[in-house]
């Protein structure tokens, strides 16, 4: 618990003397990075929705083939050792 309050030397007076600049320098990095930061054009978007919506069609044609599958099964079960 005390390493967590005092890292590499540094007591509580020294890391709250250095916050404003510590900040400073936080905000100047989320500027830099955000600069790089594009918004994808409408012909990617509507690229990757498509994929979204096969994608999910798929997944929901599989699980509905699987469930069916799984209830076919127990329900054979029960029927066989019902009995």
């Amino acid at each position: 618990m005390a390493n967590s309050i005092t890292t590499a030397g540094e007591n509580f007076g020294d890391r709250l003397k250095a916050w404003p600049e510590r900040t400073k320098s936080f905000y100047n990095d989320v500027r830099t990075e955000m600069r790089k930061v594009t918004a994808p054009s409408w012909k990617e978007v509507r690229a990757t929705t498509a994929v979204v919506v096969i994608t999910v069609f798929i997944f929901g044609v599989f699980f509905f083939v699987i469930d069916n599958v799984i209830q076919k099964g127990v329900t054979f079960l029960y029927s066989y050792f019902g009995h």
